[in-house]
């Protein structure tokens, strides 16, 4: 590797680490998934049980281990804690942009592989996401780069069995992230692209076959421990899953069926807006680049459009289009730098109404953070639980308006300085958005965490050492598992807890919507707390 080259890499890998490691535990795990995948690991280590995937010490079959596995060892590292939990995507973050420079550097030259990572860094979601601990970051980069080795696969004359290898070893380890969706992407765009090149490919039998037993061996490794285990029922529950989160909304979540497409649009800000100039077709693009640029826009449209038809809308469904986008976000701008593709002021324009939007929703945050009793009092919010979590609110500054005004004034300033200098005014457009997007994390997801789960999660906080059954009434939470710290499974059912002989004390929570619901039905519980839009009670043995 030329020294150019490797202080390149070493740099990226300085400022991804200060970009995504530090405030990693500056608020609680979020309710659901971050709870979720977090108090999985947690009951590995509690029962020293690493094979099986658990949620309150019984089997849960909806996602496989691997995720998990990672916050395992993250944990045995950093304890058990939000921190810990989340360090695994951050890493993710590290080796994601090392890729994407390195492959956008052999493909293009090293202005591309700059460009991309800044494009993929500097946009909202995808930097949020490495924040996270949800399983998807990781899941993303395995299928991205089980569809990238295939497309080098289908470049190269001389060696391709590795690449083969390479591909089914990837989009494996994406099944055994999170489940066949890995290798449904992988399928789908592999038709699309036979599809389009009237199924002629360069393909033989004998590489089908190697990559399906790679494959197999990959991402069906835990399957296959668990039918030697014996245990046939949790790989059954799995697949059953798996169809019902595409033909219901089995995590509760509907939405529109043009909804990734506006998440993409506003989430991936500023690169989804340069990424407009590339959805056309390239007639000077040859080789490598434009069969790298045809697979991306081929993912891209695989992803949006499967996911629109699936019934359970979730922001993160649409996450592995994050690898394309800002692809061609890169092309996009790596084109124009070369006068290839003309300037837009049109472009200049929908950056300025986008960024001027998120400045809107900064100022009205603010706004509502320090005016929240006057809202509460004038009645218009009717949902009662929404207004008992606004009475959260207790330290917004007056200040918080400043994060808008940076992001709009800098993408301002960074459009005028385009006109000196195209590229250096670009990266300024995302590094503006990268600080602005950090800076968030610091200011304002406090503040939403407060409002969102803070009571009910320090109410779980305080009564970590009592010896007591934790139950929900009218709401599914898995924040009593993992902030109570539970040490084993219930030994009696939650009907029983409710109403039956029980050996010590019930807590229940619900939210403020189902009390005098809760308190009709089950008058023996006497109420303990009620704030910010939970309510707690407590029933003796």
């Amino acid at each position: 590797m030329q020294k150019s080259v490797l202080n390149i890499n070493l740099l990226i890998v300085l400022v991804s680490s200060l970009l995504f490691i530090p405030f990693l535990g500056n608020v609680h795990l979020f309710d659901w998934d971050e709870i979720n995948f977090a108090e999985s690991a947690r009951e590995m280590i509690v029962t020293g049980d690493y094979l099986n995937v658990k949620i309150n010490f019984n089997l849960f079959w909806e996602k496989p281990p691997l995720f998990i596995w990672m916050q395992v060892l993250s944990m045995k590292v950093f304890g058990i804690n939000e921190f810990a939990a989340r360090f695994p995507n951050a890493l993710a973050g590290i080796i994601t942009l090392l890729v994407l420079f390195n492959i956008g550097k052999k493909h293009f030259g090293e202005t591309f592989g700059i460009i991309w990572i800044f494009a993929y860094a500097g946009s909202l979601l995808p930097q949020f996401y490495f924040k996270s601990g949800i399983i998807d970051p990781w899941f993303n980069f395995f299928i991205f780069l089980g569809i990238y080795f295939f497309i080098r696969y289908l470049l190269e004359d001389t060696k391709r069995t590795k690449f083969i290898l390479l591909s089914a070893g990837f989009v494996g380890l994406g099944t055994l992230t999170k489940g066949p969706v890995a290798l449904l992407l992988f399928l789908l765009s592999g038709f699309v692209y036979l599809v389009l090149h009237r199924f002629k490919m360069r393909i033989t039998f004998k590489d089908i076959a190697l990559y399906i037993l790679i494959y197999a061996f990959t991402g069906g490794f835990w399957f296959f421990l668990q039918i030697l285990n014996g245990n046939f029922t949790i790989i059954q529950d799995f697949i059953q899953y798996q169809i019902q989160l595409f033909n219901s909304d089995v995590a509760g979540h509907r939405g529109f069926f043009g909804y990734h497409f506006v998440v993409l649009f506003f989430g991936v800000f500023p690169a989804s807006v340069f990424a407009l100039k590339s959805f056309r077709k390239e007639k000077n693009e040859t080789g490598d680049k434009k069969m790298l640029k045809e697979w991306m826009m081929i993912l891209f449209w695989v992803v949006l459009i499967l996911f629109s038809i699936v019934k359970t809308k979730i922001v993160h469904y649409s996450s592995m289009a994050y690898f394309p986008l800002t692809f061609l976000a890169a092309f996009a701008i790596y084109k124009t730098e070369k006068a290839e593709f003309k300037k837009s002021k049109f472009l200049s324009g929908i950056l300025l109404f986008i960024a001027f939007f998120y400045m809107t929703a900064v100022f009205v945050l603010q706004y509502i953070g320090m005016n929240h009793e006057k809202i509460i009092k004038s009645g218009i919010i009717k949902d009662a639980f929404a207004n008992a979590n606004l009475e959260a609110i207790t330290s917004f500054t007056g200040f918080e308006f400043l994060l808008g005004i940076f992001l709009f004034g800098g993408i301002i300033f960074a459009l005028k300085y385009v006109q000196k200098n195209y590229l250096k005014g670009i990266l300024l457009v995302f590094i503006f958005s990268m600080i602005f997007t950090n800076l968030t994390q610091i200011i304002i997801v406090p503040q939403a965490e407060k409002i969102s789960q803070k009571a009910a999660i320090d109410f779980f906080v305080s009564h970590q050492k009592e010896d007591v059954y934790f139950i929900t009434y009218g709401m599914k939470s898995y924040a009593p598992y993992f902030y109570a710290k539970k040490m084993q499974a219930d030994d009696i059912s939650g009907s029983q807890m409710l109403s039956g002989k029980i050996t010590k004390p019930v807590y229940v929570m619900c939210r403020i919507t189902k009390k005098n619901e809760f308190i009709k039905q089950f008058p023996e519980f006497k109420l303990v707390q009620n704030k910010n839009g939970y309510v707690f009670f407590r029933r003796e043995p």
